[in-house]
C-alpha cells in the first residue's frame, strides 16, 4: 500500500481503507482539485514561500497529471481521496519536492474549495439546460395559444383555458427554480481556501489572489466557517428538490393526459415502451421513470441535513458522505431536465379532444354568473347560487343548459338575452374575456411568452459569462507558467 501520512498510526489494514475511502466519487473533483493546486502552488511562489524552480516542478508536474487523466492514476484506497492520489503521483513524477505543495494548506479548505469549484459549473450546465428548456415552451405556447382546453381543480374540470396558457404556468414555476439555482451560485462561488485545518496558517498567505485566480466572487471570512461549511451543497440540493417537484407534476400531467380517458395528448413512441404481454399498449415509461427518480432527490436532500445536524463545528469525517447524494443529484436532475424537455417539444396535441372537454362539463359556468354579475347588477354570491342550481338542474333532469338558465332565472324574476347566456357559456368566449395580467386570452398569453422570452435571455447573458469566466480559469490555470 502507498501511505503518504501514516506516521503517527502506522499500517492501516484494507478493510478500513476501503471502509473510510471516498474515492469512488471523488472522480467529480479531480479538475477542481489540480485547478486549486495550481492557484496555490503560484500564490506560495508569488508570497516567497516557495522557490521559483519549485513551483515550476509542482505546476508542470500538476498539468502532466491533469493530460493523464483520471484513469492513469493509482486509486489505491489506503490514499483515503484524490487528493492524496494527485500527491502521491506528484511524488513519484517529481519526488520530495511535491511535499512542497501542501505548504500552508490543508485538505479540510481543499476539499471545501474543490467542491465549491466543481457545483458551480454543474450549477451553470443545469441553468443553460433549463434556459433551453423554457426558450422552446416559450415559442410553444406561441403556438398553442388559440387551443382551446379545460383547466382542472380537484382534477375535476374547472374553467377553459388555451394549452399555451398551461405550458405558459411550466415556464413559470421553472423560472423560479432558474431564479434560485442563480441566487444560490452566490453562496457556492466564495473562497475557503487558505482556511488550513480551522485556524489558518502562520505562513504569509494571500487569499486574495487565490480567490480571483479561481475565479471566486467572495472569501468566507472565518476560517472555522469555511472548512465546515456544508449549507452551500444543502441549499443547491433544496433547490433541485422543488425543481424536482415542478419537474414531476409535468410529468403527472403527460401521463394523464395521454390516457384513453382524457386523450388530449400523445407523448411520443421514444419516450414510450409497450407491455410484454400486451401488443396494444403504449406505456409512458420515461414519464413515470422521472417522476420515481425526482423522489430519491428529496431524499438525498433529507440525507443531507441529517449528516449535518448536530455535527461539532470545524472538520468532520461525516461530510465526506455528504458528497455522493450531491452529485446524485446533480445527475438526475441533469438527465430528467432532458427527457422532460424532449417529451414536451415531441408532443402531439388533440385539439378536438380538449374543445370537446372544455364545452361537455359546465366549465364556463362561472363566466355565467359573472355574466348575470354584468348584466343584472346582482351580487355575485346570488349568482353563483343561481348558476350553480342551473347546473344541477340541467344535470339532474338532463335538460339543456340555456332553456334551464331561462327557466331559473324566470323563478327569480330575472331575464337576460338569451344570445348572452350562449355567449357566456362557449369556451372561446370565456378565454377571450380573460384578458387579466397572466390570464389565457390568446394576446395575453402571447405577452407573458415574449415577456418571458426577454427576461430569459437575461438570465441567459448572465448564465454565459459565468461560464466563460470558469472557462477563463480552466484555461489561464493550466496554461499558467511563472
Amino acid at each position: 500500500m502507498n501511505i503518504l501520512r501514516r506516521g503517527r498510526l502506522g499500517e492501516i489494514k484494507e478493510d478500513v481503507a476501503r471502509y473510510t475511502t471516498s474515492l469512488s466519487f471523488d472522480k467529480e473533483i479531480f479538475e477542481a482539485d489540480i485547478l486549486c493546486d495550481i492557484a496555490h502552488v503560484i500564490m506560495l511562489y508569488k508570497q516567497d514561500i516557495l522557490k521559483k524552480e519549485e513551483a515550476e516542478k509542482i505546476i508542470s508536474g500538476l498539468k502532466e497529471i491533469y493530460k493523464d487523466g483520471l484513469d492513469k492514476l493509482n486509486l489505491d484506497p489506503s490514499l483515503d481521496d484524490i487528493h492524496m492520489v494527485i500527491e502521491n503521483e506528484l511524488y513519484k513524477r517529481i519526488d520530495d519536492v511535491a511535499g512542497k505543495l501542501q505548504t500552508a494548506r490543508s485538505r479540510n479548505d481543499q476539499v471545501a474549495t474543490d467542491l465549491r469549484l466543481a457545483l458551480r459549473e454543474k450549477i451553470v450546465n443545469i441553468l443553460i439546460s433549463l434556459i433551453a428548456f423554457l426558450e422552446d415552451l416559450t415559442e410553444l405556447s406561441k403556438e398553442y395559444k388559440d387551443v382551446i382546453t379545460v383547466g382542472y381543480t380537484h382534477l375535476q374540470h374547472a374553467q377553459p383555458i388555451t394549452f399555451g396558457h398551461l405550458l405558459l404556468s411550466y415556464v413559470s414555476a421553472i423560472e423560479r427554480d432558474i431564479l434560485r439555482l442563480l441566487d444560490s451560485y452566490k453562496r457556492v462561488n466564495i473562497s475557503p481556501l487558505g482556511s488550513c485545518a480551522l485556524a489558518g496558517t502562520g505562513f504569509n498567505i494571500d487569499r486574495e489572489m487565490t480567490k480571483e485566480l479561481l475565479g471566486f466572487d467572495g472569501i468566507i471570512e472565518n476560517t472555522i466557517d469555511a472548512v465546515s461549511a456544508r449549507d452551500f451543497i444543502a441549499e443547491v440540493v433544496a433547490n433541485l428538490s422543488i425543481l424536482s417537484a415542478n419537474l414531476s407534476k409535468i410529468c403527472e400531467e403527460l401521463i394523464l393526459f395521454s390516457t384513453y380517458e382524457f386523450n388530449t395528448v400523445e407523448i411520443d413512441d421514444s419516450y414510450c415502451s409497450t407491455s410484454s404481454i400486451m401488443p396494444q399498449k403504449k406505456n409512458p415509461d420515461v414519464a413515470e421513470i422521472a417522476r420515481a427518480k425526482l423522489c430519491s432527490i428529496y431524499g438525498n436532500l433529507i440525507t443531507i441535513l441529517t449528516i449535518l445536524k448536530a455535527l461539532p463545528n470545524a472538520y468532520n469525517r461525516d461530510l465526506q458522505e455528504i458528497t455522493p447524494y450531491l452529485w446524485d443529484s446533480i445527475y438526475k436532475i441533469t438527465d430528467t431536465i432532458k427527457m422532460v424537455h424532449g417529451m414536451l417539444k415531441s408532443l402531439k396535441i388533440n385539439k378536438d379532444r380538449m374543445y370537446f372537454l372544455a364545452k361537455a362539463n359546465y366549465s364556463t359556468a362561472t363566466e355565467l354568473a359573472d355574466t348575470l354579475v354584468r348584466e343584472l347588477n346582482i351580487p355575485f354570491r346570488k349568482a353563483h347560487n343561481i348558476v350553480g342550481e342551473i347546473v344541477r338542474i340541467s344535470i339532474k333532469e338532463r335538460k339543456d343548459v340555456i332553456k334551464t338558465a331561462k327557466e331559473v332565472l324566470k323563478k327569480y324574476n330575472l331575464e337576460i338575452d338569451e344570445e348572452k347566456i350562449e355567449k357566456a357559456l362557449k369556451p372561446e368566449e370565456n378565454v377571450k374575456l380573460r384578458k387579466t395580467l397572466g390570464g389565457p386570452n390568446p394576446e395575453e398569453v402571447e405577452k407573458r411568452a415574449e415577456s418571458f422570452k426577454k427576461r430569459l435571455e437575461e438570465y441567459k447573458r448572465n448564465v454565459l459569462m459565468k461560464k466563460e469566466k470558469i472557462e477563463n480559469v480552466k484555461n489561464m490555470l493550466l496554461n499558467y507558467n511563472l
